[in-house]
């Protein structure tokens, strides 16, 4: 089907991640500085050596909570020369930086590549309670968004949207809420383990099942957590890569589909994106759901975790609640060890790279207090609705 495989030729070298505050003091530039010169520095790389930015979804959102700093901007405040950058919203959801930068790197562009991620959605709140995604529509939002077309059916706020996805999952294949907790419960064991998460104290299923009611059938502790972080990735060309500090993370894949309409409504409320992405990365390796160590998927919601389980193929479609009843499969030391830093659910909404950066600390065996056993293999994949994207790492 394809003549090449151009992901291939791309590897990551080096990773960065700020504090991670609820909420921090820190500006959000302050924040994409640290991340980005400690992945810099973390490849052992120069500034000079980076000639090319990429982000999602960058200056378009006008500097706020959900964007605060774009390409232009970084370039500018570290003084870069560089021969392609790029952001925007339109592209496969959170890890659409990555998949741009990919893409410049294998068709010549550029050497190395500087990712980022940056939200600041936890200081913000302090003077603007609408500024996450939990909260009732911002002003202005009915002019754009399609929010014009779900206003007046109280379809308020994102919580609204995944809740339908949520609910039709139980309709269709019997899902439970205690197996839904095991997406929250996994996270917050993991988060325990992890110094930077923000929620770090035990919770029960009884704490979960007593928990505020958000949007039917999901509890508050379904719902990710806000925060203030900023996540930089450096990719580099695998001859490149060979010659930097760590052992190079090849990408392997990348699923970047979609093949249904781009409306959080009208694309099929049990699949998602995430079943078109997970079609075609596995179309791109010969590598099969059982070779993969570890999995970081994406849990803005618990219920999108488990849609990306069935998605990827580590579970049949509608199984997930049987996949993971009792959270053995998806705990530290289980089959498939699932957002092992705690996720978005405790960990932060880092949304996106998050789950990049902790994918790498498993692959160098540099997540302390929470390696799981040796592997070459894992899988991340980011988002929900009509946005989704995935990648197939492989440490060499």
């Amino acid at each position: 089907m394809y003549d090449r495989l151009y992901e291939k030729d791309v590897a990551i070298t080096g990773i960065g991640q700020s504090e991670v505050g609820r909420p921090s003091t820190l500006s959000g530039m302050r924040l994409t500085l640290d991340a980005c010169l400690e992945a810099i520095n973390d490849a052992g790389l120069r500034k000079e050596d980076i000639d090319g930015i990429a982000c999602w979804p960058g200056d378009n959102n006008n500097g706020d909570s959900f964007s605060p700093v774009g390409p232009l901007a970084l370039k500018n405040a570290l003084g870069l020369e560089v021969n392609w950058f790029g952001g925007g919203y339109e592209g496969p959801g959170p890890l659409t930086g990555l998949i741009n930068g990919a893409m410049a790197i294998a068709s010549g562009l550029c050497r190395n590549v500087l990712v980022f991620r940056t939200i600041t959605e936890s200081s913000t709140r302090q003077h603007n309670r609408q500024a996450s995604a939990l909260s009732n529509k911002t002003s202005g939002r009915d002019s754009s968004f399609a929010w014009q077309w779900y206003t007046p059916f109280n379809v308020l706020s994102a919580a609204n949207l995944i809740a339908m996805y949520a609910q039709r999952h139980f309709h269709d294949y019997g899902t439970t809420s205690e197996q839904l907790a095991q997406i929250a419960l996994t996270c917050r064991r993991n988060a325990q383990r992890n110094p930077k998460a923000i929620y770090r104290s035990p919770m029960s299923m009884d704490d979960y099942m007593q928990s505020r009611m958000i949007s039917t059938p999901l509890r508050m502790f379904d719902c990710d957590v806000h925060c203030d972080a900023s996540t930089a990735i450096i990719l580099s060309r695998r001859d490149i890569a060979k010659d930097c500090r760590n052992p190079p993370i090849r990408i392997e894949a990348i699923g970047a589909a979609l093949n249904q309409p781009w409306s959080w409504d009208q694309i099929s409320l049990t699949e998602g994106a995430a079943f078109d992405v997970g079609r075609m990365m596995w179309s791109r390796t010969d590598l099969k759901p059982k070779d993969v160590g570890s999995a970081q998927l994406y849990d803005g919601f618990s219920i999108l975790t488990m849609i990306w389980l069935e998605a990827l193929g580590f579970c049949p479609k509608g199984e997930s609640g049987r996949f993971v009843e009792g959270g053995q499969r998806i705990a530290l030391d289980g089959e498939l060890p699932i957002n092992t830093n705690g996720g978005q659910l405790s960990g932060g909404r880092t949304h996106g790279l998050g789950y990049v950066h902790e994918a790498c600390l498993q692959l160098w065996n540099k997540a302390e207090g929470r390696q799981i056993a040796d592997h070459q293999i894992a899988v991340t994949a980011a988002g929900g609705g009509p946005l989704g994207g995935s990648l197939l790492l492989v440490r060499d």
